[in-house]
Parts: structure tokens; sequence; C-alpha cells
């Protein structure tokens, strides 16, 4: 049996595949600040994002939405959650690009749509089909396989993948605007990032200051880079299944491991052919899986 569709599928399809094809490629952009330490660079992405999201929320209207939020203690502890655990993902995978270990952190984006998956089937009752118990197979083998070729246990990866899953879980689980939502996570970590970036700059440590514009630029850019593609990922996440959204999450350490291998640098063997292998037939029993329920849907109503 498989899950039931959801009328707005194929929107959150849109939205959150888009968010993976930014994420896929945005180590680019990290990369150009690799000389800056990856908490300082986090808070930059909390401070700028939080100006950039509230800046958005007045020109459209929903400041008073926020304070809703803010004064709903339900909502307040589970965005509280959702931005301490997407702090550390963020935090964790900017160390792994300054510190060259891409295809680590593309293996923590593998195991995440595990963890999703999981989450939906334990948390949340969702039903999975025979097709996509033999995708969860392959893509299972294609971690294994990476697992084996990096021979220890990849701690960075397996937090990237625990941090990212639970996020997902409960941000579908938070009835909010995606933009309200991302708003109120930055705008509770506001308070230390201010603290913490101010200090920096009066001790002359800090990454930000006037004289490196380029710099500088990249810092403040942090923040729209940030927002976008998790407004994007939230309203995706909202409107499709878990399941579904756990496969969608390949698309981004599929483009990831091939600008890691074919941009900055990293080497691409035999077994990262396999993983790929692995990953796209996955996606395409997901596929195959939709056209079935499409011309099964079709059937039906023709036979009324």
């Amino acid at each position: 049996m498989t899950d039931q569709h959801h009328p707005d599928e194929a929107l959150g399809i849109l939205y959150a595949g888009g968010t993976y094809v930014i994420w896929g490629f945005v180590p680019l952009y990290w990369a150009m600040l690799s000389a800056v330490s990856p908490l300082e660079v986090t808070l930059h992405r909390i401070l700028w994002g939080a100006l950039f999201a509230l800046c958005v929320t007045l020109v459209r209207g929903n400041f008073l939405r926020v304070v809703a939020i803010l004064s709903t203690r339900r909502m307040l502890l589970a965005l509280a959650t959702s931005s301490v655990l997407i702090a550390t993902n963020w935090t964790v995978y900017i160390w792994c690009v300054a510190s060259h270990r891409l295809i680590e952190a593309s293996l923590g984006y593998y195991l995440t749509p595990l963890i999703s998956m999981a989450l939906g089937v334990a948390l949340l009752g969702e039903k999975i089909s025979r097709l996509r118990l033999v995708a969860m197979g392959l893509a299972a083998l294609a971690v294994a396989v990476q697992v084996f070729e990096l021979g220890y246990l990849p701690w960075a990866g397996l937090s990237i993948a625990v941090s990212f899953g639970f996020y997902g879980y409960m941000r579908k689980r938070t009835p909010v605007d995606s933009l309200d939502g991302l708003t109120v996570e930055t705008l509770l970590l506001f308070p230390v990032t201010v603290v913490l970036i101010g200090f920096w700059a009066l001790q002359g440590t800090g990454a930000f200051d006037l004289s490196h514009p380029a710099r500088d630029a990249l810092l403040m850019g942090a923040g729209p880079i940030t927002a976008i593609p998790l407004v994007m990922f939230a309203a995706g996440a909202r409107r499709i299944r878990m399941t579904t959204l756990g496969f969608l999450q390949y698309l981004s350490p599929s483009i990831t491991l091939v600008v890691a291998t074919t941009l900055l640098g990293e080497s691409f063997s035999h077994t990262d052919a396999i993983t790929f292998g692995c990953v796209w037939s996955a996606l395409a029993l997901v596929a195959l899986e939709g056209q079935f329920v499409r011309a099964r849907a079709r059937r039906a109503a023709e036979a009324r």
C-alpha cells in the first residue's frame, strides 16, 4: 500500500528539489570563506539571515505573525529546537568544506534521507511501498560503500545527517509559514550572535573588519544565500511526504560530490562511481513508483 497522494506534492517537489540543487553548489561559496572559522561563518549566517528574513517579513506585513509565534510557548520551543539543530548542521558542514572533507559531508546527506524516512515511518505513521523498500536498500548500500571507503566512523557525516533529519521533522510538524519560522529561528539565536561577533570585533580578531571588503561582502551575502533555500525547503517539506522528501535529499550530496571532485580537487574513486549508481537507481525506482501511482489514479478517474 502506498502513501496517500498529497495534492500539493508537485509544488512541494519543485520547492524542495530546487533547494537541494542550490545546496549542492553552495560549497563553492563557503570555500571562498575557508580562511574564516566555521563557527564564525555560521554566526554571520545567523546574523545576516535574521536581518534579511526580518526585512522580508516587514515588507510582507507579517511582523505581527512573528510576534504571535514568539508569544506561543509550544511554537517557541519547537523553533528553538530547530534553530539549534540547523546551527549545528551549518557549522559541521562548513568545517567539512574548510577541511577538504566534502565527500564525508556528502555521506552525511546520503544518510539524511534514511533518517527522514525512518522518522516518517516511526513518528508520522507513513507507509512505504515495496518499490520504496527496494530503493531504501539501494540507498543503504550506497551509504555502506561510502563508510567502507572512509574506513572509520564518519562523525561529521553522522552529525550532519542526524541534525538535518530532525530539523526537517521539526519544521514539518510546526504549523508556521516558512519565512515566519526562519525569522523566529534566527531571531532566537540573534542575541548570542551579536554578542560574539561584537566581542571579536572589539578584540580585533573578527573576520568582519572592513579591511577586506570582498570577504565582508561574502559574509553579508551568507544571509540571503542561507535564508532563501531554507524558506524553499520549509515550504516544500510541509507539502510532501517525509519519504518523498527523503529521496529528494539525494540531489544535494550527488551534486556536491561532483563539485568536490571536479572543482575542489577531491579524488573521485571507483567507490564513488558505485555510490552514484546506487543512489540514482534508488531515485529511478521512486520516479517509477510515481508513474504507477499517477497511472492508477488516471484509470480510477476514467472508470468513474
